[in-house]
């Protein structure tokens, strides 16, 4: 028993794993090397765990080109995996696979190529899968697979999501719902996908016996030109429109091909007709979608719309605080948490890619995790995700708060009421531009670098202690950053 669940673990774990690597190394390259890996013996007492491929050429190719990416994925994963091993299976094709039954036990899976979504020359059969029926939550395997680490209970909710997860929610409960389907609009990076693998996992924890098909847009597209390219086309429509749950990806991509936008157009009347359920996700509304003939953009918005804002800074604190429940052992002092909610907005993927980042560093140099360290070695997501805040827009925007001339930035007064406004845009300076001390110093009126590192100092001490004076630096920041 204690072996079943820890093999459960370790899929679950590689399943997340994977999600990391596909996004690094794109598309191509993880469905040919990497989504055929599966998680094999793990030795506690060495640390060592065995990553197993179906043929000599695969393992080889992975171990050589990239075994230093999955031993660092998964110590950061499994602080205890402390070595990897990439081998070729000893039973080949014969590795039982790893489904979620009801109430996420370890369910039996049938020994054969398309089961395992391995092929007889060692590629993913998706294909077979899906004309097979094999829609059960695999972990980490095909197009039907659904990561059982994306649940809901791992999302995490805030103003700009609430709505999306509540519909989410209520698309897996066991009552039906009261709209059908539910298509999620967000941005890259906000949680739609999340999202989609978290009501398949709630779904099939709700129906046991459910039968689940999740997929993108484009695989959907690729599929369908392959069953009618093999003459399958009666297979995969009898296959499809089995389904009592169907997740769609990327609905974006489901461009050109008219034959397979009416395929789904006739799958989704089908489907609504038999009271099944139907998810779609992209990044537009239905309206804006290019290329996508009226009919099927009117069955996409017939159920409920839901949107998914960016994240707030509210947010994406609470999204770095959950993910730090991952690394017990690691200390992230609280200001580079704020560091990071802050400079990385552009999407959540990119924030928690950015602390993952931090934290391997850290661990694999055994420095200590630091706002320098982040500041060094996550250049290139905070540049990207950086709007360009001038010093002249901060001192605007500092003297229209306190309510003082312009002028007063770079004048020589030494009264209160103008010295801590000028020490607040010096600090705003300072944190929301890449300027040094002396450039920020000749701003304000050719002061010395040493008066401004002293009002970076004596603000970032105020903080501290004074909740007006935090408030106020917050509420800037909020003004600048918005």
């Amino acid at each position: 028993m204690e072996e079943d669940q820890e093999a459960v673990n370790l899929a679950a774990d590689w399943a997340d794993i994977s999600q990391g690597l596909r996004k690094d190394l794109g598309h191509q390259a993880h469905s040919q090397w990497i989504k055929p890996i599966q998680p094999g013996n793990y030795c506690k007492e060495t640390g060592t765990l065995d990553l197993y491929l179906p043929t000599e050429f695969s393992a080889n190719w992975v171990a050589d080109r990239f075994a230093d990416r999955l031993s660092l994925a998964w110590k950061i994963a499994r602080p205890d995996v402390r070595h990897v091993r990439v081998l070729v299976h000893p039973g080949r094709r014969q590795l039982p696979e790893l489904r979620l039954g009801g109430g996420g036990r370890p369910a039996s899976a049938p020994a054969n190529d398309s089961a395992q979504g391995w092929s007889k020359d060692g590629t993913a059969d998706s294909i077979a899968a899906v004309l097979q029926g094999e829609a059960f939550a695999a972990l980490g395997q095909g197009p039907v697979g659904i990561d059982a680490s994306q649940t809901f209970t791992s999302f995490v909710t805030g103003q700009s999501n609430v709505l999306a997860c509540n519909a989410a929610q209520r698309m897996a409960a066991t009552e039906t719902p009261q709209f059908s389907p539910l298509y999620l609009k967000g941005a890259t990076g906000q949680g739609k996908t999340h999202l989609l693998h978290a009501i398949g996992h709630a779904y099939l924890a709700n129906h046991p016996h459910a039968r689940i098909f999740y997929c993108s847009a484009e695989r959907f597209m690729v599929e369908f030109v392959q069953a009618l390219r093999q003459n399958q086309m009666i297979e995969f429509k009898s296959r499809l429109r089995g389904f009592d749950l169907l997740l769609v990806d990327d609905i974006q991509f489901i461009i050109g091909k008219a034959s397979a936008q009416e395929e789904l157009l006739y799958t989704i009347d089908a489907l609504l007709q038999e009271g099944k359920r139907l998810v779609f996700a992209a990044d537009r509304a239905p309206q804006a979608l290019d290329g996508v003939e009226p009919r099927l953009l009117s069955r996409l918005s017939m159920g409920l719309v839901a949107d998914i804002q960016p994240a707030d800074i509210e947010l994406r604190r609470s999204i770095l605080e959950n993910r730090l429940g991952r690394f017990a052992s690691v200390d992230v002092p609280a200001d580079v948490i704020e560091f990071l909610a802050r400079t990385i907005n552009r999407n959540v993927r990119e924030l928690v890619g950015g602390l993952n980042k931090l934290i391997a560093y850290a661990q694999l140099t055994g420095q200590a995790v630091s706002l320098q360290l982040a500041e060094e070695q996550l250049t290139d997501i905070l540049s990207a995700n950086r709007r360009r805040i001038t010093i002249d827009e901060i001192q605007r925007t500092v003297c229209q708060f306190y309510r003082i001339d312009r002028t007063e930035m770079s004048s020589k007064r030494r009264a209160r009421a103008v010295v801590r406004p000028r020490q607040v845009a010096m600090y705003l300076a300072k944190v929301l531009t890449p300027r040094s001390y002396p450039e920020i110093g000749r701003k304000f009126g050719g002061r010395d670098h040493s008066t401004v590192i002293h009002a970076v100092r004596l603000i970032e001490e105020l903080r501290s202690r004074d909740a007006d004076m935090d408030g106020d630096v917050r509420s800037l920041l909020r003004q600048l950053e918005s």
